[in-house]
């Protein structure tokens, strides 16, 4: 008897502790593959589904599911793991008799064994190859989280349940992080690896951000705008128009703010020259502007910059003026105001020479102009000056001062020193800035 029961005390041991292992393998399996699925790039994955691999499609498919899949790896990887510790426990408890001593060997030791085989070393595993990893995971997970998913339902209704007392709500559908902020993530750790160079990254966020922008932040205010009176003699439109560093003109009637047309210097040229072979010299003094003008083109100031760039290309056009709700003239945008957005300044022949890059002085100050937006110093410098409450950097310190500021003023906001250092009438025309702190070293 005595040797059947150690008989039977040994195969009960060995069996637990094969059902302690199994366990374990179970909850590394599924820490792998959820590991895998997480770190596999979506584009590789879409690559090898393109080309007829099975794997690779049923792998976007479950990484698709999002909630349902995390919470039936959760569920059960924690169960393998709870049952785990239970059997190692009662391991203990059979060989050193129940008590403290059972329990203060058997937590320690199911600790270690689920830190290496349950989490790390699967986890490393499926790193080394993540997309090989979650093609092969795939159909059996996915079978896996079918099975699972009255009890992953459950859990979710119990969690809304306890949330709804304290008025809140479980997203059930929303994602934690868009497309945009994972490749603005990724763009963001790759320069500062040295992977991608800044002005690669500053290139692929000017293209992500258009949709997130809108036309008044980048159009030219109408301040600045060229604009031709339609009542003026031919010699005088040409002289305007010869001294304009644009190719296109607004044309207004009696004021400003009345807009009738738009001249291409192009047809006014075309225009002139057929009239003079037309009707000679004195046919120019009878020259009506409004004949060679085209329709203007108006856009609401609110419009996102992706939307106004298909619209551009939609309608070959390239110019654009831009109004309020109220129908009121704020500006006007081009289509190469919003390709800068991306590539950066462009500038042909004809354009005033371009500003010297930023530099800052011996006390770390930078000397700019109140028009320059707060994107391009952002992007110039790579601060993280705040856009939200205005567009160029006067604005801003119009908008901390909650006035307008005389010279010399210095203010301090969000860890970086503005000074007035000029302004014309009610606007700041020139300031310097500096980040708080040390001043940054000089470039050589």
């Amino acid at each position: 008897m005595t040797a059947l029961a150690a008989a039977g005390l040994d195969r009960g041991f060995w069996l637990t502790a094969a059902a302690i292992l199994l366990l374990l393998a179970v909850a590394g399996w599924l820490s792998g593959a959820e590991a895998a699925l997480a770190a596999a790039s979506r584009a590789k994955l879409r690559a090898r589904a393109d080309k007829g691999d099975a794997g690779a499609r049923r792998a976007l498919e479950i990484a698709a599911e999002g909630e349902n899949l995390i919470g039936a790896v959760l569920l059960g990887r924690n169960a393998a793991v709870i049952l785990a510790a239970s059997l190692a426990t009662a391991l203990f408890a059979r060989r050193l008799g129940p008590g403290a001593p059972a329990v203060v060997l058997a937590v320690p030791a199911t600790l270690a064994l689920v830190l290496v085989f349950a989490e790390a070393l699967p986890r490393a595993l499926a790193l080394r190859a993540p997309e090989d990893m979650a093609c092969r995971v795939a159909r059996p997970l996915g079978a896996f989280a079918r099975l699972a998913a009255p009890l992953v339902a459950l859990a979710r209704w119990l969690v809304r349940a306890m949330l709804a007392p304290f008025g809140r709500r479980a997203a059930r559908t929303d994602h934690v992080f868009s497309v945009q902020e994972e490749i603005a993530g990724a763009l963001a750790i790759a320069q500062s690896s040295g992977t991608v160079e800044k002005a690669d990254r500053d290139l692929l966020m000017g293209a992500l951000d258009l949709g997130q922008r809108s036309v008044e932040e980048i159009m030219l205010h109408r301040s600045n705008i060229r604009m031709i009176d339609a009542g003026l003699s031919a010699d005088a439109v040409l002289d305007l128009v010869l001294k304009s560093p644009h190719t296109r003109l607004p044309v207004y009637r009696d004021e400003r703010e009345n807009v009738v047309g738009v001249i291409h210097a192009k047809d006014l040229l075309r225009g002139m020259h057929r009239a003079l072979q037309e009707g000679g010299p004195d046919a120019l003094r009878g020259f009506d502007l409004m004949t060679i003008a085209m329709l203007p083109y108006f856009v609401p100031e609110t419009t996102p910059l992706d939307e106004q760039m298909r619209a551009f290309l939609r309608r070959h056009t390239h110019f654009a003026l831009v109004v309020d709700e109220y129908g009121s003239l704020r500006g006007l945008i081009t289509l190469e105001d919003i390709l800068e957005e991306i590539v950066g300044e462009i500038t042909d022949e004809h354009d005033a020479a371009a500003a010297p890059l930023l530099r800052p002085n011996a006390q770390g100050d930078y000397l700019v102009e109140g028009a320059t937006t707060i994107r391009d110093l952002n992007r110039a410098l790579d601060w993280r000056l705040p856009d939200d409450e205005a567009n160029t950097v006067a604005g801003l310190v119009i908008h901390m001062a909650q006035s307008i500021p005389a010279p010399g003023q210095v203010f301090s906001f969000q860890g970086y020193r503005f000074e007035v250092v000029a302004r014309r009438e009610n606007r700041i025309t020139r300031l310097r800035l500096r980040p708080l702190g040390d001043p940054p070293p000089i470039p050589p």
